[in-house]
């Protein structure tokens, strides 16, 4: 939870960064990178699973 924390902070951060100085391009740098990091997390929860089927 405490990491958690951390994480949102720092999104928050980047998001007043992009809008104090301009750089709206780090937003969707910001998302992409969240997106494959999910993808990433949910795929090695699920691979247990995956050879448990074959």
């Amino acid at each position: 939870m405490h990491f958690l924390k951390h994480v949102v902070s720092l999104i928050k951060e980047i998001f007043q960064f992009a809008w104090q100085y301009k750089v709206w391009w780090i937003v969707p740098v910001l998302f992409i990178s969240l997106g494959i990091g999910f993808l990433i997390v949910a795929g090695e929860t699920s691979a247990p699973f995956i050879y448990t089927l074959f």
